[in-house]
């Protein structure tokens, strides 16, 4: 089931993009991101329960997503602590995904995209 999103635009030129608790087996829904805004984060915090994982992924037309990597070629598939890391890829939607946790699992996520 995909789940909440909150898009802001707090200053000319920035665009930020904010899914609250997600849970274990959830997504986030997609986030259509300007093309202009090629330099992107991600910060993920929250409550990471029992084995709770996130997954950031991109997709060019909002129904096939792949995930995404770091500037240093890692996968941002096996995100378990809290942390900020650089998207290299510039795609057009951009989502997270939960892929494991327990019951406390409430992670929020935050892309910023300048």
């Amino acid at each position: 089931m995909a789940v909440g999103l909150v898009t802001t635009l707090p200053a000319a030129g920035v665009w930020v993009a904010e899914w609250a608790a997600l849970a274990n087996a959830e997504a986030g829904l997609p986030a259509s991101i300007p093309v202009e805004a090629a330099t992107r984060s991600v910060q993920v915090s929250g409550t990471f329960g029992a084995g709770g994982n996130c997954i950031i992924e991109g997709s060019n037309d909002g129904t096939t997503w792949a995930t995404l990597m770091n500037s240093l070629g890692t996968a941002l598939a096996t995100i378990t602590t809290a942390v900020i890391h650089d998207i290299l890829q510039n795609t057009r939607f951009i989502r997270p995904r939960i892929s494991a946790g327990d019951g406390t699992t409430a992670l929020k996520i935050t892309i910023v995209a300048v």
